[in-house]
């Protein structure tokens, strides 16, 4: 009889032989941001309740767990309400994996129509390259470098002074991107960083071939955000990253899923020229920041322009 080590080794062998990948946790447990938009964890914080020996909100220590939801469970609990202006829950069974097409918030315009890039175009400048792969495929964006080593960004036509965007985004784990903000036809632009890789960082401020960024102090009386992005962020999910900029001294504000990140102030206007509007632009970093056949995936990107 053979042991169960060498059984899993020969399934492993098969399934390679065939063309399956057979991948062992591609992705950290919960990785911990170090990089450009990395922030500390909030000083105090609680133990999440339901999680190790904490019982769940409701529930009295001694009894038992209530059924999960989805398959094999004994009851179909109510879900929880969504974060104003993020995704609802995570989908629970297939039919609601395939249903899941997300959604635009209220008072936001749609800039991408489901079916061909009109109104964007490609960078011919960027520094990261001139040739990445942005595509429409079955109503997303997918977008990945081509050749390997080379990325760039895919700018909207029109340019916006004080604006929320709002997009959801699934990427694969070990590639690169960002959200341009008042970009140039080059890519100088303030930037969310969307650095889904190891070492990186979501939700942070960035300038892209800008020179003399600080963050001004956070002004009295105002919280400042305490969140990790690994807090909120769903792996293997459907995810939403709306930010907003407003005024001539830029005022950046992100949020994941619903929940802010991100408040940041600069001390002056360091856009390229002292520009005070822009075009949007969406990123695939070039260099071995991304990884073959590693793709990132944009839908429901939509704007509400401010006075």
């Amino acid at each position: 009889m053979q042991s169960r080590t060498s059984i899993a080794g020969a399934w492993a062998v098969g399934c390679l032989a065939l063309g399956f990948s057979v991948v062992a946790a591609q992705q950290p447990a919960q990785p911990q941001p170090t990089g450009r938009g990395a922030q500390p964890a909030a000083q105090g914080a609680q133990p999440q309740a339901g999680r190790g020996n904490q019982p769940a909100q409701g529930q009295q220590a001694g009894q038992p767990a209530p059924a999960q939801a989805g398959r094999g469970g004994q009851g179909q609990p109510a879900a929880p309400p969504p974060i104003p202006g993020g995704l609802p829950p995570r989908p629970a069974t297939e039919a609601d994996l395939i249903n899941d097409k997300g959604g635009i918030p209220e008072g936001f315009t749609s800039i991408f129509n489901g079916k061909d890039l009109s109104g964007w175009h490609i960078s011919k400048t960027n520094h990261h390259g001139t040739t990445p792969d942005y595509r429409v495929l079955h109503g997303l964006i997918v977008g990945n470098q081509q050749p390997i080593g080379q990325g760039g960004i895919l700018l909207t036509d029109k340019r916006y002074k004080n604006f929320e965007v709002y997009m959801e985004v699934k990427p694969d784990w070990g590639n690169d991107s960002g959200l341009f903000l008042r970009s140039s036809e080059a890519g100088e632009a303030y930037q969310v960083t969307l650095d889904y890789l190891p070492g990186g960082g979501m939700g942070g401020v960035y300038g892209e071939r800008l020179e003399g960024l600080a963050a001004a102090p956070p002004r009295e009386g105002v919280p400042v955000p305490t969140l990790l992005w690994t807090e909120v962020w769903r792996r293997e999910s459907w995810n939403s990253i709306r930010a907003r900029i407003e005024g001539d001294v830029p005022h950046i504000q992100v949020w994941i899923n619903g929940a802010q990140v991100r408040d940041w102030r600069d001390t002056a206007n360091h856009a390229a020229n002292g520009a005070t509007d822009g075009m949007i632009a969406i990123q695939i970093h070039g260099g071995g920041r991304a990884l073959p056949a590693g793709f990132w995936r944009w839908r429901n990107l939509a704007v509400k322009e401010l006075p």
